[in-house]
């Protein structure tokens, strides 16, 4: 197995302990496997929150008691908000979205068939679509994912040795732990970003980038400096 197919596996992308999903991702090996089951996850795992920390509120939304919701948010189910979570004015959340302990929902962000890990931050009018954000990772402002190709085929992931058929008409991106997206870029359906990788503001992604990266522009991605 390639270098690359190791690197986009779920144990090497995501510390499984800052997530409530960590379980139900470790069914998989890839993740993009895990897109398609989130709604149910949500329920079954909304069942087993504790009602002294979880408010049930609606068909399917769990929301924990110490979160905050500002009043113009909406929230559709299913949906987990977890503890100390923001969820700031004017958010829109479709359904399917588990929001992490500590994260960070902004202004006139949308969110759909989404986990966000524990910590993540897409704060400021944000498009996450069928997409998996992992620990303290971070969207800039404007920064969205494009989760349908133009022509509506499925989706196909990019490396370097292969192209990966998914069998997703519908597949945003992939952020391991401590990514960091630029403001305004756009991350192209498909598209896997390995931990401890910055990608600079504007930039139009593509494929997977490997973790302890600088991505500047396509064909242009440096390695971060290691401290000796």
């Amino acid at each position: 197995m390639s270098l690359a197919m190791e690197e986009i596996k779920i144990k090497n992308l995501f510390d499984l302990t800052k997530t409530l999903a960590g379980d139900y991702l470790l069914k998989f090996t890839y993740p993009w496997e895990a897109l398609a089951g989130i709604g149910e996850m949500i329920v079954a795992l909304g069942a087993t929150l504790s009602p002294e920390e979880y408010e049930k509120r609606g068909e399917n939304i769990w929301i924990a008691r110490d979160a905050e919701i500002a009043p113009s948010a909406c929230i559709n189910g299913p949906a987990i908000i977890g503890k100390g979570a923001v969820v700031r004015h004017c958010a829109f959340i479709r359904g399917n979205a588990l929001v992490g302990a500590g994260a960070v929902v902004g202004n006139s962000t949308e969110l759909k068939n989404v986990i966000l890990f524990n910590k993540v931050q897409v704060p400021h009018y944000n498009y996450v679509g069928d997409s998996i954000l992992g620990y303290q990772s971070h969207m800039g402002a404007g920064a969205i994912t494009s989760n349908v190709k133009a022509d509506k085929s499925l989706v196909v992931i990019h490396t370097e040795e292969r192209e990966i058929e998914t069998g997703l008409k519908k597949m945003g991106a992939i952020l391991g732990d401590h990514v960091e997206i630029g403001c305004g870029s756009v991350l192209n359906p498909g598209v896997i970003i390995g931990r401890d990788t910055n990608v600079y503001p504007l930039s139009m992604v593509r494929g997977v980038v490997g973790p302890g990266s600088i991505y500047k522009k396509a064909g242009d991605i440096a390695g971060k400096a290691v401290a000796l």
